[in-house]
């Protein structure tokens, strides 16, 4: 089964294409999600890409390789170099759903942070005077005669009791049994953070909000306020290892949501730059990538082989039409030139046409020399899964210097692996269709064309 003869893999897409103002993002992105609730898999396809293989789809662990979230942060770890953005994205994802789970009283000591109230920050960065920080009663009669105590303009009465714990990642055994793999990731990596880590995250975040031109205080009643100062420090500071490409502006927004509240709506215009460029950008790029079942030099040499064939087929056409045989004789080219121009056209799209017959692809080279055979962890815990991570730097892992050493003849020779995903493999049915129906026509044509030639009988 093929999709249309008319179909066409994605368009590659720069960062310049995907640059667009802040209210299209976020209708863009409803309108996507919309679209992806609503087709439900049944076949649809949405530039180039059909739902099977839509970025919710992926991101909720619904395809198989090489279209897995895994093979995804791979993709944008080892070729866009651009993996912050859904390592965050996922952090996000988490990150809601945990807060959404705690206790009303303790949810209610990070309120909530519209739209106009950024508006009105924004308003009193500039000199205007904006609106002050909510706290309850109890926690004003706790700083009272302090150098935390808040103006009485400020205090505000909120219902239950706020001195209850606040709600640190749990680190457990008892925790670790009752919730997935994905809620533990946090509290897995803090645990292996030491001291002088801890440190430096707390210096990156002070450091970020002096720019801010913000009085950072690290200690607060608010929820995973520690777990906020990290992700400041990996993710929103200059200079930080996982730095998101957000502008000034957008920095000194968010930064200035996190200086009030811990609440995920603090994140929201960050969150819309960072979905819009992983829908729009990194996802169709990946399909387009994905599409190609052979590695660079195994490619080069496909198109190599199709220039052989058409060649072979225009030298047995020539041969031929000089010799004294029928004319009947030359459409015995056709096989040079259908052969040739098949190969090349499918070559051109990324597709060596011998792995497509057998359904194959070449392993990555981070795939060849991998440890763990299990491709398709989701653990967030694990390698570039890690929230709180280093830099996505890869040019000291193993297997760059070992894959630069192989010989051009064993990277064309790669070894294979079948392709799991049935709407990639109906993808490349239909580019090979599309490649055997361009054939077929210049072939008929340039046969044609010999055949209206005269006889040279010189031999």
């Amino acid at each position: 089964m093929v999709y249309s003869l008319t179909y066409r893999r994605p368009p590659y897409v720069d960062s310049a294409r995907a640059s667009v103002l802040g209210d299209e993002k976020t209708k863009s992105i409803g309108e996507a999600s919309i679209d992806s609730q609503a087709s439900g898999g049944s076949g649809g396809m949405s530039f180039g890409i059909p739902d099977a293989l839509s970025f919710d789809r992926i991101i909720t662990g619904g395809t198989c390789p090489p279209c897995t979230a895994r093979d995804f942060m791979n993709y944008l770890v080892y070729i866009e170099h651009s993996a912050e953005n859904l390592q965050f994205y996922l952090w996000y994802r988490d990150y809601l759903k945990r807060f959404n789970e705690l206790p009303s009283n303790e949810r209610a000591l990070a309120p909530e942070w519209s739209a106009e109230q950024a508006e009105i920050d924004a308003q009193a960065n500039q000199g205007t005077p904006g609106p002050k920080q909510q706290i309850s009663a109890e926690t004003a009669a706790v700083f009272k005669g302090t150098d935390f105590a808040p103006p009485t303009a400020s205090v505000v009465e909120v219902k239950g009791n706020p001195f209850n714990t606040p709600p640190r990642t749990p680190n457990g055994g008892e925790y670790r049994e009752s919730v997935a793999p994905s809620e533990r990731a946090w509290s897995e990596n803090c645990s292996t953070l030491n001291s002088n880590t801890n440190r430096s995250f707390q210096t990156k975040t002070a450091g970020a909000f002096q720019g801010a031109d913000l009085k950072w205080q690290p200690f607060t009643i608010q929820p995973f306020r520690e777990e906020i100062s990290r992700i400041i420090a990996i993710y929103i500071a200059d200079g930080a290892p996982r730095q998101l490409n957000l502008s000034a502006k957008e920095r000194m927004t968010l930064l200035h949501a996190l200086a009030n509240t811990t609440h995920p709506t603090a994140f929201r215009v960050v969150v819309h730059t960072v979905e819009w460029s992983l829908r729009h950008q990194a996802h169709p790029n990946f399909i387009r990538w994905t599409i190609c079942n052979g590695n660079a030099p195994r490619v080069v040499f496909a198109r190599g082989l199709g220039v052989a064939g058409i060649l072979g087929g225009i030298i047995c056409a020539i041969l031929i039409t000089l010799s004294n045989a029928g004319r009947g004789w030359r459409v015995l080219s056709a096989i040079g030139f259908m052969i040739g121009v098949a190969t090349l056209i499918a070559a051109w799209k990324g597709m060596c046409v011998v792995l497509h017959g057998m359904h194959h692809r070449h392993l990555r080279p981070w795939e060849l020399f991998a440890e763990d055979d299990d491709e398709s962890s989701w653990d967030m815990g694990k390698g570039s899964f890690d929230t709180v991570g280093s830099a996505n730097s890869y040019e000291d892992e193993p297997w760059v210097a070992k894959y630069e050493k192989r010989n051009i003849i064993r990277k064309v020779f790669d070894r294979e692996v079948w392709i799991q995903e049935p709407a990639l493999r109906q993808i490349q049915d239909t580019i090979f269709v599309q490649a055997l129906g361009g054939a077929l026509i210049i072939t008929a044509i340039s046969v044609g064309i010999f055949c209206a030639f005269p006889k040279g009988n010189y031999y």
